[in-house]
């Protein structure tokens, strides 16, 4: 006997669809701090703008067991729900070893030998990882395939170039470098995402690293949730309402003078 297709309820899929999203915005905002980080001299804030419901770029800061500040921040490859999915993936993995005290450098080997384990084709995280000590006011830090980070100081806004693979490309053996620099009272560490220095103007210019800079310049002695707040701001008014092409990330770690 044959049997007749009934037509979907869209409706009730359109409602599952929502109550999926919702459940994966729940999960993305876990994996985000929930308050600045406050310890000592030491102030950290974040801005994340995912262009879809959720989005790919992941970040956190927190305190390890020695006294020194943990912190990173990530983007995987790909847009919306699949990239939300696999960064949560690339979160969970890093949660199991970023807070025993290994070196950034070591940490970023480890992410990228157990991403390539789980095989998940055609995705990848780009990612920073940075350890702050407190006692040496030194912080050293390992990047895989993002911009920056940028250090802000009294002599300006100087772009740090550290060279890695993205964990989970291709490569199990994949080493990267670690990049020590000496954080005096007052300055700061930016690190975004290439979404912030990529975002586009209706006339379809990028933002760019100069603009980002000058900012941070001028800036440079507010708050790290004014200046976070001034980037976005500027971003807005630069794109003048066009919709963007990427998600948006943003830790800015600040030493206080007193």
């Amino acid at each position: 006997m044959n049997t007749i297709a009934m037509p979907a309820d869209l409706g009730l899929i359109e409602k599952l669809r929502e109550q999926e999203l919702e459940e994966a915005r729940s999960l993305q905002s876990g994996m985000l701090p929930t308050e600045p980080l406050n310890r000592g001299r030491v102030r950290i804030s974040h801005e994340f703008q995912p262009i879809a419901e959720v989005g790919g770029d992941y970040l956190d800061y927190f305190e390890l067991t020695d006294g020194c500040i943990g912190l990173y921040l990530g983007d995987v490859s790909g847009k919306g729900l699949p990239a939300a999915m696999f960064a949560a993936l690339a979160v969970g993995t890093l949660r199991g070893v970023h807070k025993t005290g290994l070196s950034p450098a070591t940490v970023l080997s480890t992410l990228n030998r157990r991403l390539l384990l789980r095989g998940v084709s055609r995705r990848h995280a780009a990612m920073q990882y940075a350890v702050f000590d407190p006692l040496t006011n030194q912080m050293q830090i390992s990047s895989a395939g993002m911009p920056g980070p940028c250090h802000i100081s009294p002599q300006g806004c100087r772009m740090m170039e550290i060279q890695g693979m993205p964990p989970g490309l291709f490569d199990p053996a994949a080493e990267y470098d670690t990049q020590k620099i000496t954080i005096g009272p007052g300055d700061s560490v930016l690190f975004f995402t290439d979404g912030v220095s990529d975002a586009f103007s209706m006339d379809g210019e990028s933002f760019g690293i100069e603009r980002l800079q000058a900012v941070c310049e001028a800036y440079r002695e507010s708050s790290p949730p004014e200046i976070l707040g001034q980037v976005f701001s500027e971003i807005g008014l630069f794109a003048q309402g066009r919709a963007q092409h990427d998600d948006m990330a943003a830790t800015l770690f600040r030493l206080e003078t007193v």
